[in-house]
């Protein structure tokens, strides 16, 4: 489901009503959570939040024009998202978030590669979402990235 917005508070007005509320939560949730160095913007349709040019002057090797992704999360048709790209890049985090989830939620996790996906917005376990954000510092970041994604 793509929404056409220019900034996260347009993003924001134009998903359901009734998630609204849990998607402002994620949101605050992150921003108070990320290490300094990230910026949020809207990236590929979704707020997400970046490694900025200023820091990472290569960009993303898929669009060097376009700074480093790192998390983005959306309303999607059947569920609100959190991507994050550290989960795919580093096993040690996957494994943790994996290891963790179950202490957080009774819900079964549904995660895809970097794909985390909240199908009840009521149940996203904030404290574990903040944890997670917190683990990973735009240089910490960087390194995963030349080593594990980009060619």
């Amino acid at each position: 489901m793509h929404i056409a917005a220019k900034n996260p508070e347009a993003y924001i007005s134009k998903i359901p009503q009734e998630r609204i509320p849990y998607f402002k939560t994620l949101r605050k949730t992150i921003l108070e959570n990320i290490p300094n160095g990230f910026e949020e913007q809207m990236s590929y349709g979704m707020i997400g939040y970046v490694v900025p040019k200023s820091l990472y002057p290569s960009g993303y090797h898929c669009d060097t024009n376009s700074p480093l992704p790192f998390i983005n999360i959306a309303s999607q048709k059947n569920f609100i998202a959190l991507y994050h790209l550290g989960i795919y890049a580093n096993p040690k985090l996957h494994d943790w978030f994996v290891n963790e989830y179950p202490k957080h939620c009774k819900r079964k996790l549904d995660m895809g590669k970097s794909c985390i996906r909240f199908k009840k917005a009521e149940e996203i376990p904030f404290k574990l979402i903040a944890t997670l954000i917190q683990k990973i510092t735009p240089k910490q970041w960087i390194a995963l990235y030349e080593k594990n994604i980009k060619r």
